[in-house]
């Protein structure tokens, strides 16, 4: 990608720069995850024990409570795909380990969501055979790649983003790799026993709102291809990098909390409010409310700002 810098109609290419440690790299995601992965820090370093003698270079929890680990490499290196992988696998038969750890800091009991683990790799580049070995594996290893340019101007994207992959297509990759197949299948059949479904959300609608239910879908997945739709145990959440849109599903309503700051949003239309200091699920500060299509096609405007609010 390149990049250019516009100065009185002159357009002048941002030269690529490079961080001097990997340890600089990490410090800069850490002291910003809020703004870069909408994630909340738990750990630096964390150790995995003497027995497993492994170190989690960020664990962290998302705004949908997942449990979150990151890990960085400065150079292209398989080394990052096979630590995140073995983490993956450490974290989930050491829920206590990181319960503990998320309650020191967020001072409460939290309820994590082990529905999803995600697990971020961070690298300026991927070998192909990384690309093909994490989507083989079928395991919930997202591949990020950044770019550092000069005057301090850092592009972070994700190049892999996580699909399901069939067993079928873990039974064709066995020939060729049976110890990384194995690992594949326990990650995959983890998520299948632990994933929420959209029809669970269903069950909560009289079935006049069913067909509104579904349009508002269409419209919000419809913004970008790249919106991912998320069923979580109370709410369904609507992503790219991070949650836009949440909605809830009541007999005679459907309820949006959006990523927007209510004190922009003027007027106020009649189905919204501002719930910074109200409890819900899900995130955002915004609540819209639902009942027609009269009240989506009066408010499509504020799905539409929620997702411009989130960079897209």
């Amino acid at each position: 990608m390149a990049i250019f810098e516009i100065e009185k109609g002159k357009a002048k290419r941002v030269r690529l720069s490079e961080f001097k440690l990997e340890k600089d790299l990490q410090r800069l995601i850490e002291e910003n995850m809020e703004i870069i992965f909408n994630c909340r820090l738990i750990a630096t370093e964390f150790s995995t024990g003497n027995i497993h003698s492994g170190r989690i270079d960020s664990l962290a929890i998302s705004e949908d409570f997942n449990p979150v680990i990151i890990e960085y490499k400065k150079v292209a290196s398989s080394d990052l795909i096979n630590q995140s992988l073995y983490y993956l696998h450490w974290i989930r038969d050491h829920k206590g380990d990181f319960q503990v750890a998320a309650n020191k800091v967020l001072g409460q009991n939290i309820e994590v969501d082990w529905s999803d683990i995600r697990v971020i790799c961070i690298a300026p580049e991927y070998k192909k055979y990384d690309l093909h070995a994490v989507q083989v594996m079928g395991a919930n290893i997202e591949l990020w790649q950044y770019k550092l340019y000069e005057n301090d101007i850092l592009n972070i994207e994700e190049i892999y983003k996580r699909t399901n992959t069939t067993s079928r297509e873990l039974d064709d990759y066995n020939e060729k790799n049976p110890v990384m197949v194995e690992a594949g299948k326990k990650a995959a059949i983890t998520r299948k026993n632990a994933v929420y479904t959209i029809e669970e959300h269903f069950d909560n609608l009289d079935k006049s709102l069913v067909d509104l239910f579904n349009t508002v879908r269409d419209y919000i997945t419809s913004l970008d291809s790249s919106i991912e739709e998320l069923p979580k145990k109370n709410y369904i959440a609507y992503k790219t990098s991070q949650n836009f849109v949440c909605l809830q599903t009541y007999k005679k309503k459907l309820t949006l909390y959006l990523k927007l700051n209510p004190d922009e949003v003027k007027p106020m239309p009649t189905q919204c409010r501002d719930v910074r200091n109200i409890g819900h699920y899900g995130t955002g500060e915004f609540e819209l409310i639902i009942k027609d299509l009269l009240d989506l096609e009066e408010t499509k405007f504020l799905i539409n700002e929620a997702y411009k609010n989130i960079g897209g």
